[in-house]
This record gives C-alpha cells, structure tokens and sequence, in this order.
C-alpha cells in the first residue's frame, strides 16, 4: 500500500462522497419537490448536506474558534493566536489575551500526535485560559510538509519539546496528554541531565502510555499482535501528487479514520442517520451537538510514517520509556535524574485506550523525585476523552491540576529571572550587530 495511486485513491472516494452529497443536497432543494406529498426529497437534501459538510472536514483543519474570554475586570478580553517558535513539523503557540495584565501561572499544553490536530484539545485551552498564560503544541499535517523538510520520529518530536521548554524558560507548568506523555517526561529528564536550569517547574501527565504494559487495553493487544512489517505494509502510503508533501512516506489520516470509525460503527451510524433525520424535519443547527462533535473528530492529519512506526516499535513493542532505555540523539534518557520538576500523573477509571496503571508507573521511573513532589490522581467513572475535556476535567481535574500548580509556584523563580535577564542583555547587542552589518 505503499505507494501514491493508493493515497490519491482515497483521496478520490473522499472527494467524490463530497461531491455526490452536494448534488444531493442540491436535487433535494429545488423548490418544485415541495409539490411532492413524499418526505423524498426532504430525506435526500438532509442525506447530501450531512454527507458534504462530513467528507468536507476530513480534509479541512478545524479554528480554534476562541474568540475572547472574560477577564477579573468583567470585560470581554480579545484572544489573539500568536507563533512563538515555528518549526516545519509543528509551532509553538501562544493564545494571547490582549489588554488583561499577564496571569502568574504559565502552561504548555502538549498536545498529541496521533491523527487529529492540536484543536482537540480546544475545551481545555478555553477552560484554562481565564486562569493562565496558555502556551500549546501546534502540530503539522505531514501531508503538508516537502519531503526536503527531512524526516520527523519520535526522538524529532522530544527534542521539539525540549526546544519549547526552553524558550518557555523555567517556571513554566507542563501538562501532556495522551500520547506524548512519555515523550514529555523523557523530554523532562534530558533536560534535567544535559540543562538543568531549563527543566519546567512541574510536569503533570493525563492519560498517557508510560508503561502501556501495566494494563492491557486494545490499543496494546494490537501492539503486540501486529509485526513491525505487517504494520508497514498495511499502515503506510505516500503522500499524493495534490500536496506539497508529495511521495513522503505516511500513515494518512483517512486510513486512520476508518479505524476509529470501525471501532464503534454501530454508535456512529446511528449518530448519523439520527442527524439526517434532524436536519429533514429541520431540527439541526450549525452549532448543534453532532456538527460541534463531529466536525473535530473527523478532521484528521497525516503522521509521519517514521514518527508512527517508531512510537509503535519503541513506546508500545519494546517499552523503552518504561524500562528507562529510551535514547535521544544518541544519548540514552535517565528518568531518574528528575529531581527538581513536580510530577503529577491523571487517569481515568473507564479509559479504554490508557488503562488505569499506564500513566502513574511514571511516578515509579522518577527514582530521584522525593515523595512530597510526586502526586497522582484517578478520576472515578472518567473515560478517556473525559479526563481532559470532559465533565469529570471542568469539574474535579481541572481545579486539582491548578492547585498543584499553585503548590509548587515559585519553586523555579530563580532560574526564570536569571534567564530572562540574560536574554534582555543580549538583546541590545543582537541589536548592534545587525545594525553593524547594515553599514
């Protein structure tokens, strides 16, 4: 499967399902169908406009749609998107509230890399943004990216993290979810062994696989069950002659679609013959439950083929993260030279694709951590989705995630004001030598 004509040719049912459902919509909208005593042609308007706007977002990145929030004030405070650090592979984004003084506490939010972008994560962007400055992990679609921008793996992706945290300097608060959690913590423990004063000052991880063998879930039993080369073969294609990552080797999001989609067909039929009834009696709404949910999850983004493969191979096959042997850039990870960052780890009791037990055994590889820095939580009755955007988020995780925040506040203050210091003082000579050349 592993060539263009594959790719293009999902690429052409896609377009060609958009294109059916608009002429359906269309046929079903011509004003003499009304003279019709049948519901038909009501029935084939909704069939085609639920059909466009479903295939249509499979290839569209969603907007984060975070307009404003209020501030203490009681006013209404613009939200500007702001790029802080752009790489070819993803940026490093800021939503900025204009015009309300700088909040104390700062958060990056890593989002995941496994097939939808960076605006899942929208409702914990918007409930975190009236109590912090929110920093978050804007991923690309590899689609988009030329194949001269190089490869991208997962030791690609810890060192982007490393290079955010960074710039993000030390007082920063890191929350991952999923996916990247043991990333993120390994992320963590380079720093802390090749730059300690730029380790964040606490890292709380929400259900990610940091020992995905500590409970079985299907993600894991396919893990295990599926060869690497069964896996290459079955997963990977190359990018289309339609984008300019043409002939990169990926795991295209359509093929990733199919398999979420297949996991609960059942559910998600009756999710849409449901809303096409809706929309036929005239009961749908732009803005409705099934558009709000739908249009994120089925937006998808092509991963890297390297970056997939490798996260199956070394986080899920050979557990490297669990077993403390992960190497990045050559140099093996120590998780246990952690010593100065506050850990907290977060799962939920009904996730079923990060059992409870995967997450906390990260508390166990922080070997050099004390007691009072570690801190776990799991959420009763939470499932997957909910323990970061969900009820059991907005009202039980979410406060207890800023409290721990708030408790180890200031614990790199130090670091942060020797830093920001040092980058005020070369600002003037950078300055200098630019105007310098310009002579």
């Amino acid at each position: 499967m592993r060539y263009m004509a594959t790719y293009d040719l999902m690429e052409t049912i896609r377009n060609t399902n958009q294109w059916l459902g608009a002429t359906a919509a269309a046929m079903g909208s011509y004003p003499a169908t009304a003279l019709v005593p049948n519901p038909f042609f009501q029935i084939m308007a909704a069939w085609g406009e639920v059909t466009e706007r479903s295939f249509d977002r499979m290839v569209t990145k969603p907007d984060w749609g975070i307009l404003s929030v209020v501030g203490e004030d009681g006013r209404d405070h613009v939200v500007q998107i702001e790029k802080r650090v752009e790489r070819p592979f993803g940026d490093l984004i800021q939503f900025k509230v204009t015009g309300r003084p700088e909040k104390k506490r700062r958060i990056l939010l890593v989002a995941p890399m496994s097939g939808h972008y960076a605006t899942l994560l929208r409702s914990t962007v918007a409930s975190l943004l009236p109590d912090a400055e929110i920093y978050i992990t804007d991923w690309h679609n590899a689609r988009d990216i030329p194949v001269s921008a190089g490869k991208f793996d997962i030791e690609d992706y810890t060192l982007y993290l490393v290079d955010f945290m960074r710039h993000l300097g030390p007082d920063i608060n890191v929350v991952a979810v999923c996916q990247p959690a043991p990333l993120t913590l390994a992320a963590t423990a380079y720093l802390a062994e090749l730059d300690p004063d730029a380790q964040p000052q606490t890292l709380t991880l929400i259900g990610g696989p940091i020992d995905p063998d500590a409970a079985a879930t299907d993600v894991t039993d396919f893990g295990r069950r599926v060869t690497m080369g069964q896996l290459e073969e079955t997963a990977i294609q190359r990018v289309g002659f339609k984008y300019k990552g043409a002939g990169r080797m990926v795991y295209p999001g359509l093929l990733q679609l199919a398999g979420f989609m297949s996991m609960n067909g059942e559910k998600h039929s009756k999710a849409f013959s449901n809303q096409i009834m809706r929309v036929a009696k005239g009961e749908a709404s732009e803005r409705d439950k099934h558009n709000r949910f739908y249009d994120e999850y089925l937006a998808v983004m092509d991963m890297t083929a390297e970056f997939y493969l490798s996260t199956v191979e070394r986080v899920f096959k050979n557990s490297e993260i669990a077993k403390n042997a992960f190497v990045v850039n050559g140099h093996t990870v120590n998780i246990g030279a952690i010593t100065d960052v506050a850990v907290k780890t977060v799962e939920g009791t009904k996730d079923d694709i990060t059992a409870p037990g995967q997450c906390i055994a990260a508390l166990d590889l922080l070997t050099g951590l004390s007691a009072d820095k570690k801190a776990s939580h799991v959420e009763d009755g939470a499932g997957h989705y909910g323990i970061f955007a969900g009820k059991s988020w907005r009202n039980n995780i979410r406060p207890l995630v800023l409290d721990f925040i708030d408790q180890n506040d200031g614990r790199h203050a130090a670091q942060a004001a020797k830093k920001r210091a040092r980058k005020a003082a070369a600002k003037p000579a950078k300055l200098n030598v630019v105007k310098a050349a310009g002579k």
